[in-house]
């Protein structure tokens, strides 16, 4: 039998492979923050060194949610106006393609190899439109518990999560069969989630944003129950909050080392730091613009790019300080955002 200082040999052995992997299939490609602009007909490209806008893909009205191919050859744009996943080339960032869906998107998801899109169809009866990538050809429709608002893939690759406002479900699918895993109900709408891994890289934990609350709930993955509920902090006395409707929490993220939570406060206007795995506050930064629609990290985890739909900019902030350390303009409507390699 394998002793553990043997399985720790192989472990490093495979990490370092991935990194190889990794390092080859993006040799040449930079990192780029891609901004959709979901009252507009364009989305920004954005270099997180310079906290510039470096491109911008014209033509996908009401463009809303974004994923970009690991090698960074396309990106990927679900259009509401047309309901169609637009392809764009990641080096001209032109529309080479549109994808009919099966009703109106919200949120995507693209698989670790790339070779899967996911899309989630908010138009009743809903699902998630699977695309595959290669034949760029609407493939099927998984089935879920009411319409879908966002669709993810799990960090290890394995399972396809959907989310759904309606229907007050997540939606588990086994990526490899695409067929359905298991079924969680909430009390209620089921809004942006993110997710922990275990030290196997397998998935530990969801953190779902549900309507109506100014935090997120704890999902267990491998009981399937919910564990706990997070409720982000009070402002300061002196601090007045901003109208958020029914998704006052609504975006959030976990960095590359899996110690940091970060998560949008829209009512708040703030993106608090939550320590992983024991969810204690590290604290908030208070954001210039007005929104916190959605958030994406940068790769080493240390920036955080937040959307403000209000304001039509997005804040970027330094995630160890806790502090804005820049503001830039973008398109009509910010709301969705993402991370990718591009060339």
């Amino acid at each position: 039998m394998m002793n553990k200082q043997t399985l720790r040999r192989c472990l490093t052995l495979v990490a370092g492979l991935s990194l190889c992997t990794l390092s080859v299939s993006t040799a040449g490609n930079k990192v780029r923050i891609i901004q959709t602009n979901s009252a507009g007909d364009n989305v920004h490209v954005i270099d997180p060194v310079t906290n510039k806008v470096v491109g911008v893909i014209e033509g996908i009205e009401v463009n809303h949610g974004a994923a970009v191919a690991p090698d960074g050859s396309r990106l990927y744009i679900s259009n509401e106006a047309d309901s169609t996943l637009d392809v764009v080339d990641g080096k001209t960032l032109k529309v080479i393609n549109k994808i009919p869906l099966s009703g109106h998107p919200n949120n995507i998801a693209i698989g670790r190899d790339g070779r899967r899109v996911y899309v989630g169809i908010i138009q009743a009866p809903g699902g998630v439109d699977v695309i595959d990538t290669a034949s760029m050809k609407n493939v099927k429709t998984l089935q879920t518990k009411g319409s879908i608002h966002n669709a993810y893939v799990t960090p290890d690759g394995k399972y396809v999560v959907a989310g759904s406002i309606q229907g007050k479900s997540v939606n588990v699918f086994d990526a490899q069969t695409e067929q359905p895993a298991w079924t969680l109900d909430m009390d209620l709408g089921v809004r942006p989630m993110t997710f922990a891994a275990n030290p196997d890289g397998s998935t530990r934990s969801i953190f779902v944003q549900l309507s109506g609350l100014n935090g997120f709930a704890v999902v267990d993955f491998a009981t399937r129950k919910e564990v706990n509920r997070i409720k982000n902090p009070d402002l300061p006395p002196g601090k007045a909050t901003v109208p958020a409707g029914s998704d006052p929490s609504h975006g959030m993220a976990v960095t590359a080392d899996g110690k940091t939570l970060v998560v949008c406060s829209r009512l708040n206007n703030y993106l608090y730091a939550y320590s992983l795995p024991d969810l204690k506050l590290l604290g908030g930064a208070e954001l210039g613009g007005k929104g916190a629609a959605w958030v994406t990290l940068t790769p080493d985890g240390k920036t955080a790019y937040v959307a403000n739909p209000v304001t039509n900019d997005v804040s970027v902030i330094d995630i160890k300080s806790l502090k804005e350390v820049a503001l830039i303009p973008v398109g009509f409507v910010p709301k969705r955002n993402t991370t990718g390699m591009l060339p």
